[in-house]
């Protein structure tokens, strides 16, 4: 018997990550935790209570979320935290959308550096 469909990868040949994104919010916790940012606990409460919302507003998600969750506890923990306003953060959220609209398909999408 197979194992279930999943969004996890479960090939050891299979890279980590789904998306760049995801393996930049992975790399981008790890560094402000190290810098002294946050303690770990705060991290796995922090997620956990993001985790804990997700499965009550969809009980049945299949997990294929759980970087948007990550990058979800990212943003509430440095907000609640002062290493960045929700206004900052929801302005460039707009701008990378608004970037990712109008780049032509296949080229890289980038913020204008003006």
């Amino acid at each position: 018997m197979s194992p279930p469909d999943t969004p996890f990868r479960r090939d050891a040949d299979a890279p980590p990550f789904a998306e760049p994104w995801e393996a930049q919010a992975f790399a981008l916790t790890l560094q402000l935790y190290e810098a002294g940012h946050f303690t770990w606990n705060e991290w796995a409460e922090t997620l956990g209570a993001v985790l804990k919302d997700a499965d009550a507003e969809n009980p049945t998600d299949d997990g294929s979320n759980y970087y948007r969750h990550w990058l979800t506890a990212l943003e509430r923990l440095t907000t609640s935290k002062a290493m960045a306003e929700p206004a900052e953060l929801a302005d460039r959220k707009q701008a990378w959308e608004t970037a990712y609209a109008t780049t032509p398909h296949g080229e890289p999408v980038s913020l204008d550096k003006g």
